[in-house]
């Protein structure tokens, strides 16, 4: 009896509780639940983030704001920032007008609402302008210290020209190809060297030379300055009209043909030309270094022949008229007088009229000389 039951309960404990219907629906349910938990759990976690994103934003927004008005009411509001004084130091021409004018400053602002990178661009814009320096000096004062571009010749398109000063088509140029046109107008220009026949490429204001004659003129008036040749062989014109070679003139009417290539070359062999007329005391006409070798040199005449042929010039030659050699035609005794009277007759006549006997005194005359002399 014990053994049945024992055998019954042993049956019962080991029978499954559920079928695989329930146990189905059982798995669904667990999955059910753990995916919602998960997805409370995500979205606790997002809203945690958006919570500290928020947070930062109006952390920094505060920071802002409080900067913001912490300027604006120390800084920008305060009257001790106001622009009391501009300083403007140039050394050249440039007036403190043209310079406030272009940079569009004027004293009371607040000096830093003033873009200072803005003021340094428009004044480096200036055509005269080669360098700016802009410095704020709190509390009221702004400094301004402007190199200006030394020009070193005149340019123009023109082939002749008498004043550059009055020219409208005239402009000065620097040793880098920048073209000027000043209002004021300093006395030194006047001497300064002229490029004439730059007809290539159009002349502005604050515009760069590009044509290779014009650069080549700027490279032959700084290798001039540099050599000993400022003494003796000081520029006056440029002639770039040909457009193959540069006819130079310098203040002695000397004229040199040079080539837009080698010019420290030429420039050499001008030297050694200019020694050799020095030490000749003779003065260069004209030179050309174009050619290689067997270089063409023509010499101006010496002071003291040009003197001459002005206070004595040379007579014009005669010309002399053909004396026909035998007499013409019989003519009437007359008419051969009248003619002695008039004028020298041929020698052929004056050799039939002078007969033996009338030449005879003459050589007799000349025997007594010589006796006379013996």
């Amino acid at each position: 009896m014990s053994k049945v039951r024992s055998s019954a309960r042993t049956h019962v404990r080991n029978q499954r509780a559920s079928n695989t219907r329930q146990r189905r629906q059982q798995h669904l349910l667990d999955v059910k639940v753990r995916s919602r938990k998960a997805t409370q759990h995500r979205n606790r976690r997002v809203l945690v983030f958006l919570s500290k994103v928020v947070l930062v934003v109006g952390v920094c927004a505060g920071i802002c704001a409080g900067v913001r008005f912490g300027l604006k009411r120390f800084f920008f509001d305060n009257p001790d920032y106001k622009l009391a004084m501009i300083d403007v130091r140039t050394d050249g021409t440039l007036q403190r007008e043209q310079v406030l004018g272009a940079a569009d400053l004027h004293e009371g602002e607040n000096i830093f609402s003033i873009n200072l990178s803005r003021v340094h661009e428009v004044l480096q814009q200036l055509p005269q302008v080669d360098e700016v320096q802009v410095l704020r000096k709190l509390p009221g004062e702004i400094d301004i210290r402007i190199t200006e571009r030394k020009p070193i010749a005149w340019i123009t398109s023109e082939k002749q020209i008498s004043d550059p000063f009055q020219s409208d088509v005239a402009f000065l140029i620097d040793a880098r190809g920048a073209l000027m046109k000043e209002k004021k107008l300093l006395p030194e220009y006047l001497g300064l060297p002229l490029i004439t026949g730059c007809t290539s490429e159009s002349l502005e204001p604050g515009k760069l030379v590009q044509s290779p004659e014009a650069k080549a003129a700027l490279e032959l008036l700084q290798l001039s300055a540099a050599s000993f040749m400022q003494t003796r062989f000081q520029i006056r014109e440029i002639d770039l009209s040909k457009g193959y070679c540069l006819l130079v003139t310098d203040k002695n009417h000397t004229c040199v043909t040079l080539g837009f290539d080698h010019l420290q070359q030429q420039i050499a062999r001008l030297e050694q030309f200019l020694v050799y007329a020095d030490d000749s005391k003779r003065d260069i006409e004209t030179v050309n270094l174009l050619v290689q070798r067997n270089i063409p040199v023509t010499f101006q005449k010496p002071a003291t022949e040009v003197i001459n042929d002005t206070v004595d010039p040379e007579e014009t030659p005669r010309v002399m008229k053909a004396i026909p050699v035998h007499s013409p035609a019989a003519k009437p005794a007359g008419k051969a007088a009248e003619k002695s009277k008039n004028g020298p007759q041929p020698f052929s006549l004056r050799k039939e009229k002078t007969g033996p006997a009338e030449r005879q005194p003459y050589n007799k005359q000349k025997e007594e000389g010589k006796g006379d002399g013996e």
